[in-house]
């Protein structure tokens, strides 16, 4: 029992991977009020901190409103990428989306965020 203990606890207490990316503006993107049923985009832009080339091998949305899109392109050394995600707008009131981005060199997915609010003006 004492081993297993030993073994948790070093592992929580293990320094975390830094992360390979430099996210070029906030993770949390507030979108304001949006219009129902009429699409809003954001970019959100990355730089690649590590020493080796990067890919994006995948963006998963939280849900179907959520369409995220990206270069498949390799991502040198200390040169920028981006994510396109566009949110429909189809359901009236307060949303918050996550994405989770896998990178090819990175275990840990990082996290986005889309917030706002979808009215009616009718």
């Amino acid at each position: 029992m004492r081993l297993l203990l030993t073994f948790f606890l070093l592992l929580w207490l293990a320094p975390a991977r830094d992360s390979a990316v430099s996210w070029l503006g906030p993770t949390t993107y507030e979108m304001g009020d949006l219009i129902h049923k009429e699409a809003a985009t954001h970019e959100f832009r990355f730089r690649n901190i590590s020493s080796d080339t990067l890919y994006i091998d995948n963006v998963r949305p939280s849900c179907g409103c959520t369409f995220p899109d990206w270069n498949k392109a390799p991502v040198p050394p200390d040169s920028t990428g981006s994510i396109r995600v566009e949110y429909d707008a189809r359901d009236i009131g307060y949303f918050k989306k996550k994405l989770k981005v896998y990178f090819s060199n990175q275990r840990r997915a990082e996290v986005l965020w889309l917030e706002g609010w979808v009215v009616d003006i009718d």
